[in-house]
Parts: structure tokens; sequence; C-alpha cells
């Protein structure tokens, strides 16, 4: 099983319809995508600023906002359907179907993760990828790459520093088995072949499509 976060950025992107053409293309119920929280994360910052409300609310709210992104690309792609327990993703994935998560039902069950703004889709879709113990992660990100372009990996934190990934992201991805990877918008069709044939050399990744994150 594979996991690939779409962050809530390509929205709108001419890249969005493109890789959920792909991951449905490819999927056979082993990727399950998980969605970042876009303009609706953005909305619950905004109703936050202005009623004050604590960040236990806050949190409730992003993973609802994380759901409707979710909704969102099904209607997007009438061949994705959702999944919001371990058992609605085991059984999308005997019907070989493409997989959406929606956070919230599992999330919330889970005291142990934090309530507040440091725990992001980016550590949500680590979290899930340890709880259904998947063997890669992607993120897929909308911010150029280039200043990373002489190297096929990358600190962990250095994309802390540079606010490529939540500063809780670390937490869900120490000692864990699956290795995660960095993936700009634009370059599904280097993602393409190797979620296709669900194994990659990770000694001959092109640098400029794939950084392999290293804790």
């Amino acid at each position: 099983m594979w996991v690939v976060k779409l962050g809530g950025s390509l929205l709108g992107s001419p890249e969005l319809p493109r890789w959920l053409d792909m991951l449905v293309k490819i999927s056979d119920g082993k990727v399950i995508i998980v969605p970042g929280g876009s303009v609706f994360a953005d909305a619950v910052r905004e109703a936050q600023h202005r009623t004050g409300v604590d960040d236990t609310i806050a949190h409730h709210l992003a993973l609802l906002a994380m759901d409707q992104f979710g909704l969102l690309l099904t209607g997007m792609n009438n061949q994705l359907v959702t999944a919001s327990s371990e058992l609605e993703i085991a059984e999308r994935g005997w019907q070989h179907r493409a997989i959406v998560w929606l956070p919230s039902k599992m999330v919330l069950a889970d005291d142990a993760i934090s309530k507040n703004w440091q725990v992001t889709s980016d550590s949500l879709s680590a979290w899930l990828a340890r709880k259904i113990g998947a063997d890669r992660l992607f993120l897929v990100k909308s911010k150029p790459l280039s200043a990373y372009a002489n190297s096929t990996s990358v600190l962990l934190q250095t994309l802390v520093n540079d606010t490529l990934v939540d500063e809780a992201f670390g937490d869900y991805c120490l000692a864990q088995h699956f290795q995660t990877y960095l993936v700009h918008k634009s370059n599904y069709d280097a993602v393409e072949p190797i979620l296709s044939k669900r194994r990659m050399d990770d000694q001959n990744v092109a640098t400029e499509n794939i950084l392999l994150i290293n804790h």
C-alpha cells in the first residue's frame, strides 16, 4: 500500500485533475489519496481568528476541511471512492478502487494526536501510512523544489525550516518502515511508472523529480 498526499494548494491548478486521472488509472486498490485542507482549512483559520475559539475546536474543523477537500476530489473524478475507517480502506482495496481518505473519524478517535496547527495533513498522511503499514509516502507540493536541485535526498529539518512540511511531521515518521518522498505537482509523469510498478530504485530517481526525505 502506498499513500499519496495531495496538497490543498493544488486546488485550481491544471495538475490536480491529471494527478487524479493518473491515480485512478494505476491505483488498483493499493494507493490511498490523502487530501490537504485547501481553502476549507484557510476558512477555519479565519474563523478562529475572528472568534477566538481554541485549537481543539480549530483542529476538529480543520479535519472536516480535509474531509471536504476529499469529497471535492471525488466530485472532480467519479472513479474515486472515499474511505473513513480502516475497514472501509480494506474493503475499497479488495474492490480494486481508487481511494480518497476522509480523516476526521479516524483521527478524532486517537487522543494521542496533538490538537493544534503544528499537526497538518502532512503529519496525518504519515500517521495514516504508519496505521495501515504502507510501504511509501509521497507528499505532492506546489512550492518549487529548485533549491534542492543538486540532491536526490533532503534532510527533514531542512524541509521544516523551509516550511515545506509541518513541525510535527518527524514525530510521525521516525522509526517507521515506510519511506517518504517529496514531489513537485508538475511531476505526475515521473511518478506514474513508479506507482504502476509498485517499486522504485532509490539510487536511480531523477533529482528534479523526487526527493527522498532523510530523518
